[in-house]
């Protein structure tokens, strides 16, 4: 959750999807800009971005050791078995760091991840995706070497084809998929 927050957020400004401002609808990161503005007047915007992204991840990664120790003496584990037997989270945020977290995230999934460039984008890849997997499936020598062998070897069963099939796409970089979607339909390679 951390890295993932720190990271989305760092894409989402990099990448214009929302700005410094916006990112004052969540209180946590309101309080971080608030102070990184307060300590460093007339910072650069891309310092201000890099500058949040540490803030973030620190006080993140603090809470979360913080939280962790206090659980931890509460509960006076003597093994492992006391540790499974706790009955809930040992390492985790505490409530406010988890309201922040909840918040980030509130912010994220309309402004980022349901973004209409984002959405256009992961509509394209599901299409390459749903016109790659019938191809490799007919015809396996599409893919590499290990991988056609690895198809062959599963024979007339469906089943392990697709799943040969489906690991050789889920291990594909997005980039890599455009273009062997370009080079199977229409002999570009291209990545768009």
């Amino acid at each position: 959750d951390i890295a993932y927050n720190a990271h989305d957020i760092d894409d989402g400004l990099r990448h214009g999807l929302f700005d410094l401002d916006a990112l004052r609808e969540v209180g946590f990161l309101a309080a971080l800009l608030d102070d990184i503005e307060a300590r460093h007047p007339g910072l650069e915007p891309s310092r201000v971005v890099a500058e949040l992204g540490r803030r973030v991840i620190t006080r993140f990664v603090e809470d979360a050791i913080g939280e962790s120790l206090y659980r931890l003496e509460k509960l006076g584990p003597r093994n492992v078995a006391d540790i499974r037997a706790a009955g809930g989270a040992v390492v985790a945020f505490s409530d406010a760091m988890a309201e922040a977290d909840r918040a980030i995230k509130a912010f994220l999934f309309p402004h980022m991840y349901r973004h209409s460039s984002v959405m256009k984008m992961r509509a394209r890849a599901t299409q390459v995706v749903s016109d790659l997997f019938p191809k490799f499936m007919a015809d396996p020598a599409l893919m590499p070497v290990e991988w056609t062998r690895a198809a062959e070897a599963k024979g007339a069963d469906a089943a392990g084809r697709a799943r040969v099939v489906c690991d050789y796409i889920a291990g594909m970089t997005d980039r890599y998929a455009f273009a062997q979607h370009g080079l199977i339909f229409d002999g570009s390679g291209d990545l768009g």
